[in-house]
């Protein structure tokens, strides 16, 4: 019995040796664990932007891990991507411990990267016209917003966008032209050996194809040349999206005519009327823009410069057009010079008559103002009689205010007669002023009348050059004389209250033709 019990204990220590050994074997040559020897640190725990990824047993390859797992990240794309990549890796000593598959700790630190990423800067590319800016989110948008700009004016597919390098300018840079799409389309050596066998032709035979159209049918019209009038660039770039323009809304904002300020020099002959219509702008608002402008009636001088506003795109298209029309056309104006008359004098010796003619012309447009037409053929079918007009070339004199300071109290024109005997039609200005004030010639001439007048009380009578004459009433001294000579702003006389008069002042007339007209439309103000 005790032998059987020793029997017992020796096999049951001998199988507990047996199992412990073979766990401690599996657990050394299992995969997964790392086995324990005396080398310092070989478990190694990982973390990226504070999130744990795993552990590993080989310290070398964790950064290559991170390098590759940044690099999947950003792949596949044109992007730049800011993002954080922080890892801190703690290492220990253990006898055993489980590690993690390579690739299952490059994926979680993907994971890492991606949530922790900043910003993502795309691919872009600004285009900028003249001062203009606008981002745009491929070259596609680029081409097509242009392209846009082109076909606005009915370019029907004869004319396409080139972007092309320029080698003056810096790398990333682009400029824009207009290009026959049939150019476009073909090779560029075939296009350089096909314009220089032209060339050589046109040379030996010095006839332009232009030569041969001598009918109307013979000329291909519609749009001949298209351009931008403006600096066109397109410059590579990253940018957020969020300063990114849609395409359609960046075609609207390229293309759509804004109001632009301008300035408009005034011509000889302009009236506010007419350069409302030329600018297609109301007189008012014309007006309201000015300070300068009173009213409609403001006098304009060659050379004044007018604030208007011309609906503009951003993008401005010039182009040149060949167009067939039939019209009634005016000749040009022949004018007679003549020295001995002043410029406002003038004579019609011959009226018109409109005539009617075919043509074929080149008009040139900016955006849709005509600037400029060239005819290339024309057929008379009525020919047409021009006006002669015979006019002056002499400036006329100009007429200045008589006195300094005063204040008008009566106007030109129907009034109530402020006394007895005055009358209740004003032929002239008044302006009251203390008795002595010195009163100046409006314009230069020859002294007519130096007296008393009647009504006038002491009265000076001016006769001027353009035949005008000009009268000084109610003063109180008279300084010239009948037949003197004065010039424009001589001192004449001073100011009263003499003849029909209700107190100290200036009555002053202009008359033409002996007949009496406001003078506040002839003073220099």
């Amino acid at each position: 019995m005790e032998k059987k019990k020793s029997s017992h204990k020796k096999y049951k220590f001998t199988y507990i040796k047996f199992t412990v050994g073979t766990l401690f074997l599996c657990l050394f040559f299992l995969k997964g664990y790392t086995p324990f020897e005396e080398t310092g640190e070989n478990f190694f725990h990982i973390q990226v932007n504070g999130q744990d990824v795993g552990t590993l047993g080989d310290k070398d390859s964790i950064d290559e891990l991170l390098l590759q797992a940044r690099k999947n990240v950003v792949s596949g794309s044109d992007e730049l991507v800011f993002m954080d990549a922080d890892m801190v890796v703690v290492g220990e000593q253990v006898l055993w411990g489980e590690v993690d598959e390579e690739e299952e700790v490059a994926a979680r630190m993907e994971e890492a990267l991606r949530s922790s990423i900043r910003q993502t800067l795309h691919r872009s590319y600004t285009l900028k016209v003249d001062e203009y800016t606008i981002n745009l989110s491929s070259i596609g948008d680029v081409q097509a917003v242009l392209q846009a700009a082109i076909d606005k004016y009915g370019n029907d597919g004869k004319f396409a966008i080139a972007l092309r390098n320029d080698e003056n300018r810096q790398f990333g840079m682009l400029t824009a032209e207009v290009v026959a799409a049939a150019d476009q389309a073909e090779d560029d050596w075939h296009s350089y050996v096909e314009a220089g066998v032209q060339s050589l032709i046109t040379d030996i035979t010095g006839e332009q194809e232009t030569a041969q159209r001598v009918r109307f049918e013979d000329y291909e019209l519609g749009i001949q040349t298209m351009d931008f009038a403006n600096d066109v660039e397109i410059v590579e770039t990253y940018l957020p999206e969020s300063q990114l323009t849609g395409l359609e809304q960046a075609i609207s904002l390229v293309i759509m005519e804004q109001e632009t300020p301008s300035i408009y020099e005034v011509a000889a002959g302009d009236t506010l009327s007419e350069i409302a219509i030329k600018v297609n702008i109301p007189m008012d608002t014309i007006i309201e823009m000015n300070d300068q402008l009173e009213d409609e009636n403001s006098i304009l001088q060659i050379g004044d410069e007018l604030l208007i506003t011309v609906p503009e795109p951003e993008l401005s298209v010039a182009r040149v057009e060949e167009e067939y029309y039939e019209e009634i056309y005016d000749a040009d104006i022949i004018y007679i010079e003549n020295d001995n008359w002043y410029t406002n004098e003038t004579v019609v010796h011959q009226q018109p008559s409109a005539g009617f003619r075919k043509v074929v012309a080149d008009v040139s447009y900016l955006n849709d103002k005509e600037t400029g037409r060239e005819i290339l053929k024309e057929e008379i079918v009525m020919e047409a009689v021009p006006k002669i007009v015979e006019r002056g070339t002499k400036i006329p004199p100009t007429y200045i205010r008589p006195i300094s300071g005063g204040v008008q109290t009566s106007g030109f024109g129907r009034r109530s007669a402020p006394t007895r005997g005055a009358s209740s039609y004003h032929k002239g200005i008044d302006w009251a002023t203390p008795t002595g004030t010195p009163v100046y010639a409006s314009c230069g001439g020859t002294v007519a009348k130096a007296g008393w007048g009647s009504g006038y009380g002491y009265v000076v009578y001016i006769n001027h050059e353009d035949g005008r004459q000009t009268r000084y009433g109610h003063l109180s001294k008279v300084l010239v004389s009948a037949g003197q000579t004065v010039k424009q702003g001589d001192r004449i006389a001073l100011s009263g209250s003499t003849g029909i008069s209700t107190g100290p002042h200036l009555h002053f007339e202009i008359l033409i033709n002996g007949t009496q007209v406001n003078p506040l439309d002839y003073l220099n103000r």
